[in-house]
C-alpha cells in the first residue's frame, strides 16, 4: 500500500520512534551483540525516517519500517567487520534477510529480544545504578533527564552512568542472552527493579504532555509475565507480576476524555479492568505459595495494591491495613518515597495531622528537595486541615517542580481550588 500523508510527519516519526525504540534496539542488538552500537543504529534509522517520511509519507507500518532500516544497517556493519567472513564461513548462515540468529533449543529459553536486553543490561559487571539507568534508557525509551528524575539525581550523573555502562559491556564482550541457573538468579533483583521502574514511568510519566504512557505499562507487564513463567519458584517474580497487574488494571480510569489526570478518589471503578485484577490476585497467590519466609518488597507492594483493587469505593478502602503494610515495607526496604506513601495512608487511617508530622520530617531529606510529590502531598494535608494559604503555596511549588504538563495543570487547578492568598 502507498504510504499515507500526515499533517505532522516529523511528529509522527518522533512518536513512533519513542514507542518502538526499545524493540528496535533489542532486535538490532541480537545482530551486532553490542547494545551501544544497537542504540546508535536505531538513531540512524530515526534520522532516515526524518529524511524520508516528510517527503514520501508515513508508511503503513512505521515500526516495521524503522526496524527493517536499523537491521539492514546492522547487517551491513557486521559484514564490514574483519571477522565477519570467517564467522560466516563457520556458521554457514546468510544474514541478507536480516533474520535474527537461531537460539539453542532449550525448554528454559525465552525467545524475547526485550527480555534479553534487560538481562544483558543488568549484567553484574555493572553497578546496580548503571544497570537500571542503562535499561531504562534502552528498554524504557526514557531520556537522560527522565531517568535523572526517576533516580532523584543530577542529569550529568545519569549520563555518565549510561556511557560507562555501554563501554563496560562492550569491553567485556558480554553476550546478548538470557542467562541460566545461578547467573540468572544473580541478575534477578536488578531485572525486577528495572521492570518496575519502566512500569512506573508508564503509569505516571515524569515528563511530557501525557500523564500516562500505556505502552510502557504493557511492555513491563508482559516482561513480568514472561519472567514469572521462566522462574515459577521465585515469589518476588510473581509478586511483581501481581503488582503490575493491579496497577495496570486502573490505567483506563486514570485519565479523563481529554487526557487530564483523574486522581484515585475520583476514578470510576467500573472502568477498572476486572480481568487484570483477577490475574493479579492469582499471581499474588502464587507469590504467597512459593514464599518460604517474610514477604519481600514486591509482595508487600502487591498486597497494598490488592487492598485498593478489591475495595468497592475509595472510602471503603482498608487504609489501616495499607498503612501497616507501608510500615513493613519501610522496614524491609527503607526509602523516603515509601515513607511519603505511608504518610498518605496514615492520613486516611488516622487523619491529616498525624500524616503531616511524618511529611514535615521528610522535608529535610536531601533526595526529596526537588521531588514534586512531597509538596503535593503536603498541600493536600494542609487543605484538609483548613490551612488554604499554606496549601496553595505547596501546590504551586509542586507545579513548578513537575515536568509533566498534565500534572502541572492538575496542581495549578488544585492551587486555585483551595484559595488562600
Amino acid at each position: 500500500m502507498t504510504p499515507q500523508p500526515t499533517a505532522d510527519p516529523r511528529g509522527a516519526v518522533e512518536t513512533v520512534f519513542r514507542i518502538e525504540s526499545p524493540r528496535i534496539i533489542a532486535g538490532v542488538a541480537r545482530v551486532v551483540r553490542d547494545v551501544g552500537i544497537a542504540e546508535e543504529l536505531a538513531q540512524d534509522a530515526l534520522v532516515a525516517a526524518l529524511e524520508q517520511w516528510p517527503r514520501d509519507g508515513v508508511p503503513d507500518n512505521p515500526g516495521a519500517w524503522l526496524m527493517a532500516t536499523a537491521r539492514r544497517r546492522a547487517v551491513d556493519l557486521v559484514r564490514r567487520r574483519e571477522n565477519y567472513a570467517r564467522k560466516l564461513a563457520e556458521i554457514g548462515r546468510d544474514l541478507s534477510d536480516a533474520a535474527p540468529p537461531e537460539e539453542p533449543a532449550d525448554p528454559d529459553d525465552i525467545d524475547d529480544d526485550l527480555l534479553r536486553l534487560v538481562f544483558t543490561a543488568c549484567h553484574p559487571v555493572l553497578s546496580a545504578e548503571a544497570r537500571t539507568a542503562l535499561t531504562l534508557r534502552l528498554l524504557g525509551g526514557l531520556t537522560t533527564p527522565e531517568i535523572a528524575r526517576a533516580f532523584l539525581v543530577p542529569e550529568s550523573t545519569v549520563a555518565q552512568r549510561i556511557v560507562r555502562a555501554k563501554r563496560t559491556l562492550a569491553a567485556g564482550n558480554i553476550a546478548f542472552e538470557v542467562p541460566y541457573g545461578p547467573d540468572r538468579e544473580a541478575r534477578l533483583g536488578s531485572v525486577l527493579d528495572v521492570i518496575y521502574l519502566i512500569h512506573n514511568e508508564g503509569y505516571a510519566a515524569t515528563a511530557g504532555d501525557d500523564w500516562v504512557r500505556p505502552g510502557l505499562c504493557e511492555d513491563a507487564l508482559r516482561l513480568a509475565r514472561v519472567l514469572s513463567g521462566l522462574m515459577p519458584k521465585e515469589p518476588e517474580v510473581h509478586a511483581l507480576t501481581a503488582l503490575l497487574e493491579f496497577q495496570t488494571s486502573r490505567t483506563a480510569a486514570r485519565t479523563g476524555p481529554d487526557g487530564e489526570p483523574v486522581l484515585l478518589k475520583d476514578q470510576s471503578r467500573s472502568r477498572w479492568n476486572r480481568m487484570l485484577i483477577a490475574r493479579g490476585i492469582t499471581a499474588l497467590g502464587r507469590a504467597d505459595a512459593t514464599s518460604a519466609g517474610a514477604p519481600g518488597p514486591y509482595a508487600l507492594q502487591a498486597a497494598i495494591a490488592a487492598c485498593h483493587a478489591t475495595a468497592h469505593s475509595y472510602e471503603e478502602t482498608d487504609w489501616a491495613s495499607i498503612a501497616t503494610l507501608y510500615g513493613l515495607l519501610a522496614a524491609r526496604a527503607p526509602s523516603p518515597v515509601v515513607e511519603l506513601n505511608r504518610a498518605v495512608a496514615v492520613s486516611m487511617a488516622r487523619g491529616p495531622k498525624a500524616a503531616l508530622d511524618i511529611v514535615d520530617e521528610l522535608r529535610a531529606e536531601p533526595s526529596l528537595r526537588d521531588y514534586h510529590l512531597l509538596p503535593s502531598v503536603r498541600g493536600d494535608l494542609l487543605s484538609r486541615l483548613d490551612r488554604p494559604a499554606e496549601a496553595r503555596a505547596e501546590f504551586l511549588r509542586a507545579a513548578e517542580l513537575t515536568r509533566n504538563e498534565r500534572e502541572r495543570e492538575l496542581l495549578l487547578r488544585r492551587a486555585r481550588e483551595v484559595g488562600g492568598s
